[in-house]
């Protein structure tokens, strides 16, 4: 390997970590200051029926945006991959191929959202007026769903370049206009609920400027349309982003049987359930980068053959997320009267949020265990893992647990129930990932055979029937 290749083969694995985390974590922080401060503007009007509504529609806006991102996650890995043989050509190609697959998936989709948007926010508990100012602020950012998907894969275009710098140029400039247009057009145009939707959609215009001028700019642009390479390049694309929307969007499946079981306590409880949604990716943003900040230092070693270095970033990685999850815990503990006042919140979400940082808080490390343990098997060659795992998370270890959370100890009970569910399935990644490491390094397991059980044992003549990864 040359020097600059071998990074992660030398060195303090927990220096690189935290490197690369806290620097992945820029662009995070950007887009999740700003979706609470969106929040705290409109709990500033005094209404918990527009906070409701904004969790309501955020819900499923999580929704759409998963889908956006599994498109990125296949935009960068497809333009990656033509870049790293040498053909750049090759590479504009595929990237006109992906982007015009992602705009005709967002565009249905989006059209679909917008005209049942009453139904899918009464699918996850919306009511009356909460219900009515729920799919108002849900029909305006949705039709932006195109843009910020295009805008969104362009970013992973310049990823896939190398360019980690423009990329995080473009969160930021979004995450700018969007704080500069909300207390402009909720307070002083008057617009409320309206405005910042309106500033959202700013946004997501932003998004899609900041990210294809330095495309054009730098990078040759885009190869013009052609039909016919477009369906020939459906099938990579498609064997990409299948897998990688599926994924993503197990999280705000989960969400969704969450928002449900909290709704049944009131717009008061689902305005706490919203400040707690967008609480914990901004106080755990690290963690949520730390995914993306392992994935090469476990794939270099792993193509290296250095197997107890794959296993002692899973090992470091884990450590690191117990002291970040420890530090938050301890903040969140000391803030969380003040977060309760600052939004406005009853009594009965302040409670809730109380509940959030005691119980909750120090809970997210197996979240984030799970999250190392996902970014293992992606570069493991196990991308199947983390669908199955998270699917699990998001199903059984979400409705039987949030049931029982309610029963016991209502609104905050849901929260809690929720996280006590993601214990199971963040020790259970880990230790799939590690004994995964295990098979590769005594020859047990073939990363290039089809997907493998790592803890089955089978006949070594009896073939496993499945899609190759």
């Amino acid at each position: 390997m040359a020097n600059k290749q071998a990074i992660f083969l030398q060195g303090n694995l927990l220096r690189h970590i935290i490197i690369m985390a806290s620097s992945a974590s820029i662009g995070l922080v950007s887009i999740f200051l700003v979706d609470f401060a969106d929040l705290l503007f409109i709990s500033m009007l005094g209404e918990a029926e527009l906070a409701a509504a904004v969790g309501f529609a955020g819900t499923v806006l999580f929704f759409t945006f998963s889908v956006s991102i599994g498109m990125t996650i296949a935009t960068s890995a497809l333009v990656a991959q033509r870049l790293g043989q040498g053909d750049p050509v090759e590479a504009r190609k595929i990237a006109t191929s992906v982007i015009l697959f992602g705009i005709a998936v967002t565009s249905v989709l989006a059209l679909f959202c917008w005209i049942y948007a009453p139904s899918l926010l009464g699918l996850i508990g919306a009511q009356g007026e909460t219900q009515d100012l729920g799919v108002r602020y849900f029909r305006i950012v949705v039709a932006a769903m195109p843009i910020a998907a295009v805008g969104m894969m362009a970013s992973g275009i310049l990823r896939a370049h190398g360019d980690a710098r423009r990329a995080m140029n473009v969160t930021l400039v979004a995450g700018a206009v969007n704080a500069i247009l909300d207390p402009i057009l909720i307070f002083g145009a008057g617009l409320g609920l309206d405005g910042a939707a309106y500033a959202s959609v700013a946004a997501r215009f932003a998004t899609l400027a900041t990210a294809l001028y330095p495309i054009f700019k730098h990078y040759g642009g885009f190869a013009k349309i052609d039909l016919p390479r477009f369906r020939t390049d459906l099938k990579p694309i498609i064997a990409i982003a299948a897998p990688a929307m599926l994924t993503n969007v197990a999280t705000p499946v989960g969400n969704g049987f969450v928002t449900r079981a909290i709704s049944e306590f009131g717009d008061a409880a689902v305005a706490a359930m919203a400040v707690t949604g967008r609480l914990t990716p901004l106080a755990f943003c690290v963690i949520f980068a730390l995914s993306g900040a392992v994935g090469p230092i476990i794939g270099q070693n792993f193509g290296a053959k250095q197997f107890d270095r794959v296993r002692g970033t899973l090992i470091k990685a884990v450590q690191f997320t117990a002291l970040y999850v420890a530090a938050m815990w301890a903040v969140l503990m000391l803030a969380h009267g003040f977060i309760s006042i600052s939004f406005q919140l009853s009594e009965e979400g302040a409670t809730i949020v109380f509940w959030f940082a005691l119980v909750v808080a120090p809970l997210f490390l197996f979240n984030g265990t799970l999250f190392v343990s996902n970014a293992a098997f992606n570069n493991l060659r196990r991308p199947l893992f983390s669908t199955f795992l998270n699917w699990g998370k998001n199903t059984i270890g979400v409705v039987p647990f949030i049931a029982v959370g309610a029963a016991m100890g209502g609104a905050p009970g849901v929260l809690i129930g929720q996280a006590i569910g993601g214990v199971i399935f963040g020790i259970a990644g880990f230790w799939l990932a590690y004994r995964l490491v295990g098979r590769y390094e005594s020859g047990k397991s073939n990363p290039d055979k089809g997907l493998r059980f790592p803890l089955m044992r089978r006949r070594a003549e009896a073939p496993f029937n499945s899609p190759r990864n």
